[in-house]
């Protein structure tokens, strides 16, 4: 397991050298959306239309954030669950999306899409919601503000704390469970 302080936007040697496992303190501009954001940007696409930011070397954070309390630019700002953007992740890649953040496992075609653009999925620890808010500097909303906390929002975050799951050499974190072993 390796450490890196990465800033935004992310390259493709910045992909290459992430294997799953390694810790990353990420700092700049990251965005936020969830289920209906990433409905509403795949439409924009099959629309022709611009997106309201450019993917190119972008991360895309999978979070709901609550309001932010006095003096702080955000709330609580935990991942979500990302098999539910799984349907939307291969194209967002293939345009030149670098990662994603969010918890949980993704399924064969998001793998394969990292591994095809150079691209890697970074966990944030779930429940540390209140704690990873303190890495966040900056947050306004961009684009589909009606969405309320699903809205995309930019954020400006410093040394923001994730842990590379799924790398851009097919490499996985996430353990398959020895069953024999386990006397199952």
């Amino acid at each position: 397991m390796a450490e890196y302080s990465l800033t935004t936007p992310l390259t493709d040697e910045d992909m290459a050298q992430l294997k799953a496992g390694d810790v990353v303190k990420l700092t700049g501009t990251i965005y936020t959306a969830r289920d209906a954001a990433h409905k509403r940007l795949v439409d924009l696409l099959d629309d022709g239309k611009e997106l309201p930011f450019d993917l190119k070397g972008s991360v895309v954070y999978y979070v709901g954030p609550s309001p932010a309390p006095p003096g702080r630019p955000i709330g609580a700002a935990g991942p979500t669950t990302s098999y539910r953007m799984d349907s939307y992740a291969p194209r967002l890649h293939s345009l030149g999306l670098k990662a994603s953040i969010g918890k949980g496992k993704r399924n064969d075609e998001v793998k394969q899409a990292l591994k095809d653009n150079k691209a890697v999925y970074f966990g944030a620890t779930g429940g540390a919601g209140a704690l990873l808010s303190m890495c966040i500097k900056d947050a306004k909303v961009i684009a589909f503000d009606e969405l309320g906390p699903e809205a995309i929002r930019e954020l400006t975050v410093e040394d923001f704390p994730l842990l590379v799951i799924n790398d851009s050499h097919g490499g996985e974190l996430y353990a398959v469970p020895d069953r024999k072993a386990a006397g199952v």
